[in-house]
């Protein structure tokens, strides 16, 4: 199990310099904060909540519900000051218990829209066992400065010594290219959303050796 890589949350671990340590309780609403305020200026959470004075509140009370999800069953680690996150799950996992109830009191008119794109996603998931890489964010004013590929870093290394492929859904076309400095490859035909943006499903099959992010292009 990956789990028996986990650190307690009080037991940082440095990554390339920068600590991680394993998500508590106490850490869920920021975790989801940080991750609406990391995907607030993308086009897919445009798509979501078109309404900008809208979208931070529907971001982070719907993210909420897939980070408890997370803490429940999957993996949730923090680096640095809470500086960013990685959200992963175990690939099949069903949807968060309620999920219909809560999707609507969370979205609410925009419920349609996030059950839009849950259905997008499901249908791209590889069959084969996998890890699944709900979300990373980093805070906008430490973009760029490693977190993210220290992030990745960190699980994969975990996943290489399963020999567990990862799996995620690039969001826009920069993120695309963090994945592909880590291993990733394109998983079949991109997501086009209907009257919205393109997203990438990608998959990392095998260890990628020498994975670091390229010199002067840090995530």
């Amino acid at each position: 199990m990956l789990r028996s890589m986990n650190v307690t949350s009080g037991d940082p671990v440095p990554t390339g310099g920068v600590p991680i340590r394993s998500a508590g309780a106490h850490d869920l609403d920021a975790v989801a904060a940080l991750v609406a305020e990391a995907f607030h200026p993308l086009a897919v959470a445009a798509w979501l909540v078109a309404d900008p004075g809208r979208r931070s509140h529907v971001l982070r009370e719907v993210f909420r519900v897939h980070v408890e999800h997370a803490a429940a069953s999957g993996w949730i680690w923090v680096a640095g000051d809470r500086d960013g996150v990685a959200v992963w799950l175990p690939g099949g996992l069903g949807p968060p218990p309620g999920y219909d109830r809560r999707l609507a009191a969370a979205a609410a008119d925009h419920a349609p829209r996030f059950r839009e794109l849950d259905a997008a996603f499901d249908r791209r998931h590889p069959r084969q066992v996998h890890q699944h890489l709900a979300f990373v964010a980093v805070a906008p004013p430490r973009q760029r400065c490693g977190f993210g590929s220290a992030l990745l870093s960190w699980q994969h290394r975990a996943l290489d010594r399963g020999g567990m492929p990862a799996y995620v859904e690039a969001n826009s076309v920069a993120s695309r290219r963090l994945f592909l400095r880590h291993g990733y490859r394109d998983h079949g035909p991109v997501i086009d959303l209907p009257y919205g943006p393109r997203l990438w499903p990608m998959l990392r099959e095998q260890p990628s050796s020498g994975e670091r992010p390229e010199q002067g292009r840090r995530a």
